[in-house]
This record gives C-alpha cells, structure tokens and sequence, in this order.
C-alpha cells in the first residue's frame, strides 16, 4: 500500500470531502479547479478526482491525503470503501434510499419512442449515422434525521455488494466544506480514458442484451461506427500511425446483462504529454465520450439538445481520478451513475440516474426503449432496497 499525505496535509485536517475507486482512497479536499480552463493546476501534481457534465464542465477536486492499494477492494475492479487505514472516515451508516414507486422519468415511454423515430429520420435525411438517447430517472428522498447530506458511502456499498463494476467510485464534497460540492456515485462498466505509461486508452461500450444471444447485428454495427470515431478522438492528441483497435467487439459480461465492448489505444504525442494544459487538450479533442453522443458527433449532440428535455449532468460525462504525481489516470464515462442534487432548504433533495441507448437506422423504438429499462433496472432496484433477480444470471 502507498500512502500519500499531500503537501497540504497538515494545515487541511479540518476540511471534509473523500473519494474512492478501485485500489484508491482519498480524504481532505484541499483545491478545487474547472479541468478545461485551469488544467494547468492539475498538471503541477497531487492527486484529483474528476467529475465532468456531460454538457462540457469537468471539475477536479485535489486531496491532501490519499491511500493507494497494490490491489483494488473485494471483487474485480471493484471501488472499496472501507474506512481510512487511519480511521480518518468512519464506517458509512445504513444506505436509506427512495421508495421503489417514487421514481419518475423525464421522457415517457411514447415521447421516447417518437424521439426514436426523429432520430432515424434525421438518419434518413442524412443529419447524423448515430444519437444517444437518454432520460434522467428521480425520486426524492427522505431526509436524514440530523439534516446531513445522504451517504454517498452507504450507496456506494451497496452497489458494490449487489452490482460489482470495473469502474466503480464515488465523490462526495459536502457544501459545508467550502468547495464546490459534488455528490456523484458510480457503477459504470466504460472506460472513457486511461493514461499510463504515455499511452493513452479507451474503451467503448456499444450492444447491450441480457445473454450473448441477444445481441444483434445492429449492436456489432453500431459499435464498430462508436470504436471510429473513438479512433479519430485519439488521433487528434496522439503520434501519427500510433491509434489501433488493440480488440473489436469483445463480449464483457456484467450483472443481469452483457456488452460489446472494443478498445482503442494510441501513444500521447510528446507535445501534448509535455503541456502544462495537457487535460485540456486531451478533453477538447474527445469530450463528451463518444459512445454516449454520437456521430457524427456535434450533429449528434445538436439532436440530443433538441430531444431531451433536462441536462445529463454527470450521467454520461466522466468520473475517475488523475495521479499527476506518477503520471497516470482513470476516467470512467458516467454510466450507471447516481447523483444527488440538493433541494430547497429543509428538504433532503433527489436522487437522479441516467438511461439512455444508441439509435441507428435499424434501431426499433420499442426495443431501445426496453433496452434503457434493462440498464437501469437492476441499479434503481439496488439504491431503493429492492434487488431483483436477474434475467440473464
């Protein structure tokens, strides 16, 4: 195990704020910056968690103390949120979450249904090949008896226990802390972008079915179009000749479902590697992820805009955390993600998850529309107290 205490440990005990992925765990926030504007504050070291809207504001939070484990928590890439080997972070209390029937959607079965048939009739017209359609989920939840911001833990231990996902985190910088707060917890199983070792890597996911035998040639097709443009992403901050498809529609298998996932990989240009704006260049050149907007992709994302009716927020943006340290980095797109957002006073505000799916010319509405309800089925049971067996397990 390596522990960090930062350089401003020791003036910053005082100031809450925690973050946790596989194999790291982080307290005390100590600087928070916008990543596309003041990247250079992230490049001078320290360890950041990152958490990114998917309407384009990334935000990174630095953290004086961090422990790193040769070895990620109980299960395969699974965040642990134990307490601090120092005992810095108690152990999280219960996780008291919505009421099952308390959830409502921001696009109803039929509007998302002839939202589908825009998109293929824009299709048609030529406007785009491909458009992620999402909607936010909310349900209101009951408030604490102290009046505390819910546990961003206890979530996370639940969904760590009932859905393990290589990409697991969470971020929690309450409003008391003076920072902007953030509230974010995640099972996403989509690596956005990795950088080790100067090489930068993806990993998109496209093809979603309960079995292997439910996915389709549409699913294939759709992920070999994502994996291009993911490719053309990485060339505008890679060596020329370096971007390859190092795998082309994998098969991962998750709880209650399973994905075509490829990976994309391409060594970091000496120019870009060396600037002190390095995140910048690298989020100009593939923000929003592109298996969660479309292609192309600012037509797709003026499609988007046109047909959802409320912001993603994080839901297909990123969480991850960047070592400026040792030069490395994880960031995870923002799929099956929760997030809390604070209500007016004295009320304990809602929980929010995204769902969303990619349309193409051979999409059928009511089978996308099924396949946002088998995404978000088994995490919303979780975070409401109500697990359910799965179909394909």
């Amino acid at each position: 195990m390596r522990v960090s205490t930062g350089r401003d440990a020791a003036k910053t005990t005082d100031v809450a704020g925690h973050a946790w992925f596989a194999g790291h765990r982080a307290t005390r926030v100590v600087e928070s910056v916008d990543l596309r504007t003041d990247a250079e504050r992230v490049s001078a070291g320290g360890f950041w968690a990152v958490v990114g809207d998917f309407s384009g504001t990334v935000r990174a939070w630095r953290f004086a103390a961090v422990e790193t484990d040769d070895a990620p928590g109980p299960g395969t890439g699974v965040a642990d949120p134990r307490p601090f080997g120092d005992g810095s972070r108690p152990a999280a209390p219960a996780w008291r979450g919505p009421r099952p029937d308390a959830w409502s959607t921001s696009l109803d079965q039929g509007t998302y249904l002839r939202a589908v048939d825009e998109i293929r009739a824009t299709i048609r017209d030529g406007g785009v090949y491909q458009a992620n359609l999402c909607r936010v989920l909310e349900a209101p939840l009951d408030a604490a008896p102290d009046g505390s911001e819910p546990s961003a833990d206890a979530l996370s231990a639940v969904l760590g226990a009932g859905n393990p996902a290589p990409y697991s985190g969470a971020v929690h910088v309450p409003a008391a802390c003076g920072f902007p707060p953030v509230w974010v917890v995640t099972a996403s199983p989509e690596l956005f972008l990795r950088l080790d070792h100067g090489f930068l890597t993806s990993g998109p996911i496209k093809g979603t079915a309960t079995t292997a035998a439910g996915l389709t040639a549409k699913d294939e097709a759709e992920n070999v179009m994502i994996t291009d443009l993911v490719r053309n992403d990485l060339q505008r901050v890679c060596v020329p000749g370096t971007v390859e498809v190092l795998d082309l529609l994998a098969l991962e298998r998750h709880p209650g479902l399973v994905h075509l996932v490829s990976t994309v990989r391409g060594r970091l240009s000496g120019q870009v590697a060396a600037s002190p704006d390095l995140w910048a260049q690298i989020l100009d050149a593939t923000y929003p992820p592109a298996s969660v907007s479309g292609a192309p992709k600012n037509a797709a994302l003026s499609v988007i805009h046109r047909l959802e009716p409320v912001d993603r927020g994080p839901y297909c943006g990123v969480v991850g955390w960047i070592d400026s340290d040792a030069g490395r980095a994880e960031l995870a797109v923002g799929i099956r993600t929760f997030w809390w957002v604070p209500s007016t006073p004295g009320s304990a505000g809602t929980l929010r998850f995204g769902t969303g799916a990619g349309i193409t010319w051979g999409s059928e509405a009511g089978a996308e529309w099924a396949e946002t309800e088998l995404k978000a089925h088994r995490l919303v049971a979780l975070a409401s107290g109500t697990p359910m067996a799965d179909a394909g397990d």
